[in-house]
């Protein structure tokens, strides 16, 4: 069966029709959403920071920055996400089944995280053990509280990263813009990785993991053995979120081993750049189809659809237009993998 899902934002501030959305319009694999219009608190480097026993962190000046003590707007993002789980523990009531939580990855973090004398954590090899850690910390105890509250949900954890491909290829401005930061190791990525995706975080729970990622690789094919494997010096994730028109030709022969290899695909086969009006049916169903192709097949519990990134910019209605598409695709999918 070809299911399909969202990976993440979705437009306006009324976080009780965006769930209804997601449960409603997304039945196989509903998800937590993300609403940025609410604040920086809400956007994904505020909601990161919010996870409950996050390093404190204030914003200043547009930025955000580690800190002596949680500022004001860090406290915002952590009573949003207490709320956001109240609010989903009352729309969920009654469902079973499989449920996506998204999380900001550690590498994005510390992308975008001042600190001072240093200019970001990227900087500074122990203050990234640091966050990785403490984003471990907090993804921790988010399960655990959703297990809690809602033990029929099979949680799925999805680790959003769109830095991860410029933190890799050393391309993080400096503060001032006019220098780049030092390209951090496949290694190292992988262990802060593994640190959030791994059996401490998930905290013996049963829980699948996404790595999403809707930027290109830059320093040549996706390391999907390295992201995706299970040994001691892999990542640890069970699939990959990937944005279709970034994969260049060099990405398909190893993504079609780590499918092969039993790895799941979360394919975004639904353009969200440029104008916010999705792509009908057929063009949809021939663009996924034809990834299949390139992959040389998939098998159909392997493959999940999706939109190729967040749809916060586009209008409630062309967001339940775009899941409609995605629900029709992945039926005809099914059909063709037979």
């Amino acid at each position: 069966m070809v299911v399909f899902t969202g990976v993440g934002s979705l437009p306006g501030t009324d976080y009780g029709a965006a769930l209804r959305m997601t449960f409603d319009r997304v039945p196989d694999l509903p998800y937590l959403p993300e609403l940025p219009a609410r604040g920086p608190w809400a956007a994904m480097v505020g909601r990161g920071l919010g996870l409950p026993s996050g390093l404190p962190a204030e914003l200043a000046a547009g930025e955000w920055r580690l800190a002596d003590a949680p500022g004001v707007d860090q406290r915002r993002a952590r009573a949003t996400w207490r709320d956001d789980l109240d609010r989903l523990e009352e729309a969920a009531d009654g469902y079973a089944g499989r449920f996506k939580v998204g999380v900001t990855g550690p590498w994005t973090l510390a992308a975008s995280l001042g600190v001072a004398h240093v200019g970001r954590v990227l900087a500074d090899v122990g203050a990234r053990r640091d966050l990785a850690q403490s984003v471990a910390d907090g993804v921790g105890e988010l399960l655990a509280d959703l297990a809690r509250r809602l033990p029929a949900l099979e949680l799925v954890l999805q680790v959003d990263e769109p830095s991860l491909p410029a933190v890799a290829a050393g391309a993080v401005p400096t503060p001032g813009g006019f220098f780049r930061h030092r390209a951090v190791d496949l290694p190292e990525l992988c262990r802060g990785l593994a640190w959030v995706a791994g059996e401490p975080a998930r905290r013996g729970l049963d829980v699948p993991t996404v790595l999403h990622c809707c930027a290109p690789w830059r320093t040549g094919p996706w390391p999907f053995g390295s992201l995706l494997g299970a040994d001691s010096t892999g990542a640890g994730f069970g699939a990959i979120s990937l944005d279709l028109d970034q994969l260049a030709t060099g990405d398909w022969d190893p993504l079609a081993a780590a499918t092969e290899a039993g790895a799941t695909l979360h394919l975004g086969c639904l353009p969200t750049a440029g104008s916010p009006r999705p792509l009908g049916v057929d063009a949809v169903r021939r663009r996924a189809l034809e990834a299949v192709d390139r992959l040389g097949g998939i098998a159909s519990d392997a493959l999940v659809l999706t939109p190729a990134c967040g749809l916060a910019a586009w209008s409630a209605p062309e967001a339940g237009r775009a899941f409609d598409v995605l629900a029709k695709v992945a039926v005809q999918v099914a059909e063709e993998l037979g």
